[in-house]
């Protein structure tokens, strides 16, 4: 970490352009002040205190911005734009608070205690299949939506609803080395069944998987909303609760996993960071997952972005689908834009959030899933609620669903 806080990730962009055709907000608006290179400038001068923190066109532009970091992998010059954005933000949030939408939703889903209850409570909503019938455009319809895409596929016959740890596989492969599960907040209290396929999937192929307590939020919800001191709080915690050593960390939620791998530019974390993996990169590892039994669906796997972008996995996922037979990958012309979701970027800037959702939609409608895949719980209520809204009949999965389906078929779990 530097004096300059992260400014100076920003310091090789030459304003070549290559930026703009990859960056969903440009794309929706037309505007240069809504690409990576207008968002620059903007984010230089107020480095320099040539813009005050309070313009209002300087907070709407960078308000706008996803933080997808779409434009990184097309960057000849290597601008490290996520780190410029955050600490652009985090210069925001010290003269003026976050909305208060978005304290809300922060204290209603990252903290402890309270967080339990609003996640059992959400449960509870979701089981009513209320959320499903009002699922629809509007704000509160598109987050019933989302909720509704929260709920375990009717596909799926196996796993805990009790509460109990999932049973482990019936199969005995040699145990290549015990790895440690990284549950999150909002993964564990929507999709515990995705941590369940985690666990039976990867002791499938060989890995002990082993709870670790004490630990909390990854801290990436705080960081992209500019609240530093309380990300770097939870970045110490999860730390420490992980301790020293060359285990593995797994992680299934591709923003938690990015959030983790990056924990060196807030606390002193390096060894830390380099443990962690996301679940379809050990699943993949030796030739990829062992092959489980038919299952005839047609998929579209849409790359979340901080998967695709910040951690740069592209093939891993795709190894993990290609292990289950006679499933069908149909591809997406936009798989590798945003779809929206962005955290709080879809309660916070709904408008945009559907206007980037909206091509998404449209590819997915030619396209003609039975189910799409994708690896982020955020990125999983955005296309549910959206697919819901649109009158498409396609599911969402995460992709470790998909093989904890095919594993059960062939008979692979006790």
């Amino acid at each position: 970490m530097t004096e300059r806080g992260g400014f100076e990730a920003l310091d090789t962009c030459v304003h070549c352009g290559f930026c703009l055709q990859a960056c969903p907000t440009f794309l929706a608006t037309g505007d240069e002040a809504d690409s990576p290179r207008g968002r620059i400038d903007l984010m230089r001068a107020l480095e320099a205190g040539e813009l005050a923190s309070d313009d209002p066109a300087l907070r709407l532009h960078l308000d706008r911005c996803l933080g997808c970091r779409g434009c990184e992998p097309v960057c000849p010059s290597g601008v490290g734009y996520g780190r410029g954005i955050e600490a652009a933000r985090a210069v925001l949030a010290t003269r003026r608070r976050p909305p208060a939408l978005a304290r809300a939703a922060l204290w209603a889903l990252t903290t402890p205690g309270t967080s339990r209850i609003v996640y059992a409570l959400a449960r509870l909503l979701r089981a009513s299949g209320i959320p499903g019938r009002l699922a629809g455009w509007g704000r509160i319809r598109f987050a019933m939506g989302m909720l509704a895409a929260t709920k375990p596929s009717d596909r799926r016959t196996v796993g805990r609803s009790d509460g109990k740890r999932p049973q482990p596989p019936s199969v005995s492969p040699t145990v290549r080395q015990s790895v440690a599960l990284f549950r999150g907040c909002v993964m564990d209290g929507l999709f515990a069944h995705v941590h369940d396929a985690t666990v039976r999937t990867l002791g499938v192929n060989g890995w002990a998987v082993r709870e670790v307590p004490g630990q909390v939020c990854c801290g990436a919800l705080h960081a992209h909303a500019g609240l530093r001191d309380e990300a770097r709080l939870l970045a110490r915690a999860n730390v420490a609760a992980f301790g020293p050593g060359d285990e593995p960390i797994v992680v299934n939620s591709a923003g938690c996993g990015a959030m983790l791998k990056e924990y060196g530019h807030l606390v002193d974390a390096t060894s830390f960071a380099a443990r962690v993996r996301d679940v379809t990169e050990l699943l993949a590892r030796g030739g990829g997952p062992r092959p489980g039994a038919p299952v005839d669906v047609q998929v579209a796997y849409d790359p979340p972005c901080h998967l695709l972008h910040a951690q740069r996995i592209a093939d891993e996922p795709l190894r993990v689908l290609a292990a289950i037979p006679v499933l069908r990958i149909v591809p997406l012309s936009d798989a590798a834009q945003c779809c929206g979701s962005a955290g709080l970027y879809t309660l916070l800037e709904p408008a945009m959030s559907r206007a980037v959702l909206a091509p998404k939609l449209a590819s997915l409608r030619a396209a003609a899933p039975h189910v799409v895949a994708t690896g982020n719980p955020g990125c999983l209520m955005q296309l549910g609620a959206g697919l819901a809204a649109s009158g498409l009949s396609a599911g969402v999965r995460h992709p470790v669903e998909l093989l904890d389906e095919s594993y059960r078929a062939a008979g692979y779990y006790a």
